[in-house]
């Protein structure tokens, strides 16, 4: 069973990705902060990280950015979680390291079918 890490600040969305991807077969472990998310990520090595951008304490760019910097992490895909839609935030993400990008409300087929290209 594949583990996926949300670093996700709001309740209800955690709960709402959590709820579906348990149904599909994920284990889902939590982190509301991208302090706790990077270093769950190093403890935890998850299959996959859902990574939203904005997050108190570190922010889920920079999270994303020394994920990726850490030669023990650089490989555990990251899929960047934002309301901001517009193309510099897909650009960001992809410049600091992020392997996909989705906007939030989440579309949750669209998603899925990016997780799982991912995990392998």
């Amino acid at each position: 069973m594949a583990t996926i890490l949300i670093v996700e600040d709001n309740e209800l969305n955690r709960d709402m990705l959590s709820r579906r991807l348990i149904k599909k077969g994920y284990q889902i472990v939590f982190a509301e902060d991208g302090a706790e998310g990077l270093e769950k990520i190093g403890i935890l090595k998850p299959d996959l990280v859902l990574m939203d951008i904005g997050l108190p304490i570190m922010d889920g760019w920079e999270a994303t950015k020394k994920a990726k910097q850490d030669p023990e992490t650089k490989d555990i895909p990251i899929i960047a979680l934002t309301a901001h839609a517009l193309e510099q935030d897909k650009e960001k993400a992809f410049d600091v390291g992020a392997d996909d990008f989705d906007t939030k409300p989440v579309d949750f087929k669209r998603l899925l079918e990016k997780i799982q290209h991912l995990i392998k």
